[in-house]
């Protein structure tokens, strides 16, 4: 019986996620110091935003990880981007987001949810935490929403890549399978 309401409550959550949609919402890029829709940063076949922050130890560990997925999703249409929604937008707060774009290797868009407007349209607690989006008839609609994987401290003893699987089934036309994960990591201060 259990596993029967559990069943249940995850297929109603999967309904609600995929029936969320992004509005346009723009933010402070940290790299160039304009403003960006973040819609924009869309690879054809998909978004994925990564809530993450220089001071998070969690966001750290998983550096290696992301540098990998960018650079094997985004050459398939899907981009991955970095949010940090614990700064403002002054240059001396965008200046160490900046230097970790060109130092880490991601290679890829910093924004500034300065509003938390991202993080709270998207209920997000923890970082890293991640939202992989897709573009459809009625806009972008988040398909998965959740931990990256299943071992932040030690990538060698990852056996569950649900960020990575998630985006293969997108890029196979099937729904991600679970669509949410917790996940673990530091709280996100609100403001």
């Amino acid at each position: 019986m259990k596993k029967q309401i559990s069943l249940f409550f995850s297929f109603i959550l999967s309904l609600s996620l995929s029936a969320q949609t992004l509005p346009e919402i723009s933010l402070t890029d940290a790299v160039t110091g304009g403003t960006v829709e973040v819609t924009s940063k869309s690879g054809d076949k998909g978004l994925v935003i990564i809530f993450h922050s220089l001071g998070c130890p969690f966001a750290k560990m998983y550096e290696s990880r992301l540098k990998d997925l960018r650079v094997r999703f985004q050459s398939q249409g899907i981009n991955i981007i970095l949010v940090n929604p614990e700064i403002g937008k002054s240059p001396e707060e965008q200046t160490p987001l900046k230097n970790f774009i060109d130092q880490s290797g991601i290679n890829t868009a910093y924004l500034i949810d300065d509003k938390q407007e991202l993080t709270k349209l998207f209920q997000i607690s923890k970082i890293p935490e991640v939202v992989l989006l897709t573009k459809g008839a009625d806009g972008y609609s988040v398909r998965y929403k959740g931990a990256i994987d299943n071992n932040p401290q030690a990538e060698s003893s990852v056996s569950d890549r649900y960020l990575e699987r998630a985006m293969n089934q997108v890029l196979r036309g099937e729904d991600p399978t679970p669509a949410q994960v917790r996940a673990v990591g530091c709280n996100i201060r609100t403001f």
